[in-house]
């Protein structure tokens, strides 16, 4: 493998993935999960990669669900490499650490604006074979465009000073706030403030909506729950969610238009409440 000056220019450290795939309904590196239908997936660590310099994957590498390349199955696969980047910290505390800094996807590797990935392509793999197959990385994870505020949702970030002197770099927090029915009629009033955190969320918890659902909308299945299946993974003793036969796309915009009209009522508790959104390597 190796990746092309086109997409980047500078040397790299980071994590280096292979990714095998029988499913071709999707990008390799979409179908790496816990759940048992979970593709293959191989790694190595890359430090100061060159562009255009070739990097040989062990046949012993290690590997997640089977854990060797050379022990993979003979047969077609989609295949697909991906760059991690890691950035070099320079910390107070004297360390100096390589790690993958979110950059507001909320750490997922296979999402990361400025990671590098190649084109997913089939190709015949053979355990034993002595030929080599060589993946060309030369494409690059745009970043996502920046939500907009509404009259209730508002999207803040703020610089702090304490981690931005920790980590030797630039650090910041931010956090998705929903403002209660009357607010900018009141500038004087003061609301009980509940805090909400997890990790990394780039909408308001709840998928707060509003606009009514979009009756266009196509289901996406769901792998947690098992949607459209006769069958409960949990086991009959374990209480299912009543929205359990409905796609939860579908599910999540009929609750979070709910929510909103809830939330503008009259005599609906007034509060303001924050979704922090804490983006560090870790």
């Amino acid at each position: 493998m190796s990746f092309s000056k086109e997409v980047c220019s500078e040397a790299l450290d980071g994590r280096l993935m292979l990714m095998l795939s029988k499913n071709s309904e999707d990008e390799p590196r979409f179908q790496i999960t816990t759940f048992p239908n979970t593709q293959q997936i191989f790694g190595l660590e890359i430090d100061n990669l060159n562009p255009g310099e070739i990097v040989n994957i062990p046949s012993d590498v290690f590997g997640y669900p089977i854990n060797k390349l050379n022990m993979i199955p003979s047969g077609e696969y989609q295949v697909q490499a991906l760059i991690h980047r890691y950035e070099t910290f320079h910390r107070s505390d004297g360390h100096t650490v390589k790690l993958p800094m979110d950059r507001g996807e909320g750490q997922k590797w296979n999402r990361a604006p400025g990671n590098l990935y190649s084109i997913p392509k089939q190709i015949q793999y053979q355990p034993n074979s002595e030929d080599h197959i060589h993946v060309e990385i030369d494409q690059i994870i745009e970043s996502p465009e920046d939500p907009e505020n509404t009259k209730y949702i508002k999207y803040e970030k703020i610089q702090s000073k304490l981690l931005t002197d920790f980590w030797g770099r630039p650090m910041h927090l931010g956090a998705v706030i929903l403002l209660p029915e009357g607010f900018d009629k009141h500038p004087e009033a003061k609301y009980p403030l509940v805090v909400w955190h997890g990790h990394f969320n780039r909408n308001h918890y709840a998928n707060f909506r509003e606009t009514p659902p979009d009756p266009e909308i196509e289901p996406e299945p769901s792998k947690r729950k098992g949607w459209k299946t006769t069958k409960d993974p949990y086991g009959p003793d374990v209480p299912r969610d009543p929205d359990y036969s409905e796609a939860p796309n579908i599910v999540s915009q009929r609750n979070g238009y709910k929510l909103y009209k809830d939330w503008i009522s009259p005599g609906f508790p007034r509060m303001i409440i924050a979704c922090i959104q804490h983006a560090t390597p870790y």
